[in-house]
């Protein structure tokens, strides 16, 4: 991924109903399960073949075809519930937009469990909150630990975000530790420095950070005019860490169990030198809103962006759906003795 914004040709605006299309399969396992129990009832009355010839009209494959159009028909009405679009253009809009940089501590100390499933976890899934409630402004994420490094620049594709954060670990830095100095510098670097939009930083972590400059960093980024928010995640007593390749508990090299605990004295020190907020990651959700709510109040400019014009295709799959239903309504469930004569639908 680069700067540039990326824009996607085709979409599903309403995507989450195609899941719905996992009813057809299991339609037709029901379907078939009623007919094998069907024919095994006729079977008690007696020979099948004599069966057939004493119902010549009955016809297995109407009824297969029958229910086979009505399952195409319910696939067609929810993938335009889901809306197709294809933007096969773009156009040039001015909107309001601030720069947004989410710096990510991706530490050992993020495995402990004392938030549930794990605080980089929770931390990754707050992310995502995040990108689907933010609008127009522009999103990049940082990743640190004993260094820190770009995972995304500055984008408004979130749905491409959404994708590079799931590829987020432990080990994706080589060096280990927590230095939030690095992540704010760092993060201060990310910013577009052409423009005079509201810029704000996010420190995720849970602030075990050894060095003593991470105030004076968020002190030094406010005054180019960059706001400072943290989460703390964790809780304020000591906890142990999980080990992703063991499966157990991080050791030191005495065999102790290596404990964490949240630094919120500090993050909340950096949070009132950067002339942000800080909120605590129990509830990330909820800090992730407030923060939120605070970035409407930053200051935004207008910038020109390019974005996909979609054109809907929903309605041919309505049209799809109404003509395959009137087909199904005309096609008796017996056979047709006239159609027989052409050799059509004789089973």
């Amino acid at each position: 991924m680069n700067g540039e914004d990326s824009i996607k040709l085709f979409q599903y605006e309403n995507s989450e109903y195609l899941y719905f299309l996992i009813l057809i399969p299991v339609m037709f396992g029901i379907f078939f399960i009623v007919q094998y129990l069907k024919r095994k009832a006729l079977e008690k009355f007696g020979d099948l073949n004599l069966l057939e010839r004493l119902m010549p009209e009955a016809s297995r494959f109407r009824n297969w075809m029958k229910f086979s159009i009505l399952a195409f028909i319910l696939g067609c009405l929810i993938i335009a519930v889901a809306r197709p679009q294809y933007g096969a253009r773009t156009e040039e809009t001015e909107r309001e937009s601030a720069e947004i940089i989410i710096a990510l501590d991706v530490s050992n100390s993020m495995l402990a469990e004392d938030i549930k499933p794990n605080r980089l976890e929770r931390a990754k899934q707050a992310i995502v909150r995040l990108l689907q409630k933010t609008k127009d402004d522009k999103i990049g994420l940082i990743i640190f630990g004993g260094e820190a490094y770009t995972q995304i620049p500055l984008t408004s594709d979130y749905s491409g975000a959404e994708l590079y954060l799931e590829a987020v670990s432990t080990e994706s830095v080589p060096v280990q530790g927590t230095n939030l100095k690095v992540a704010i510098e760092h993060g201060k670097n990310s910013f577009n420095p052409e423009t005079e939009t509201g810029k704000v930083l996010i420190l995720i972590t849970d602030g075990e950070d050894h060095e003593a400059e991470a105030v004076e960093a968020a002190q030094d980024a406010n005054k180019q005019g960059i706001s400072v928010s943290t989460i703390g995640m964790g809780l304020p007593h000591a906890v142990t860490i999980r080990d992703s390749k063991t499966g157990g508990y991080k050791k030191d090299k005495a065999g102790n169990n290596v404990l964490t605990k949240l630094n919120e004295s500090l993050l909340k020190e950096i949070a009132v030198a950067g002339n942000g907020i800080y909120e605590s990651g129990n509830n990330i959700e909820a800090g992730l809103s407030k923060i939120a709510d605070k970035l409407s109040e930053t200051t935004k400019s207008k910038v020109k962006m390019e974005v996909a014009a979609y054109d809907d295709y929903y309605i041919y799959f309505v049209w799809l759906a109404l003509i395959f239903a009137v087909i199904e309504f005309f096609i008796l469930e017996r056979k047709n003795r006239w159609l027989s004569k052409f050799k059509i639908f004789e089973s």
